[in-house]
């Protein structure tokens, strides 16, 4: 009995730290940071959103599209291009 208790725990606080992190909101004032940042590197901004714990910038440069991921101080950690 103890251990489906604990079963039905684990997976309730996994759900539940999933709907967390999901729900995080951008504020206006990081995307504003990235989006200056990006600008100033030759980007153009589409759209800046969170998944996964990280940003996410969608942009155009040179004719390409890119996904530019930032960790949490704004590092750009990886660049792809978007096909």
């Amino acid at each position: 009995m103890t251990r489906i208790i604990a079963l039905a725990l684990a997976i309730a606080a996994g759900s539940l730290a999933h709907a967390t992190e999901s729900t995080v909101a951008l504020d206006t004032a990081t995307s504003e940071k990235i989006t200056a940042m990006l600008t100033a590197q030759g980007y153009e901004i589409r759209k800046i959103e969170i998944e996964d714990g990280m940003y996410e910038a969608y942009a155009l440069k040179d004719g390409n599209r890119y996904e530019i991921y930032l960790n949490a101080e704004l590092d750009v950690v990886k660049t792809e291009l978007d096909d």
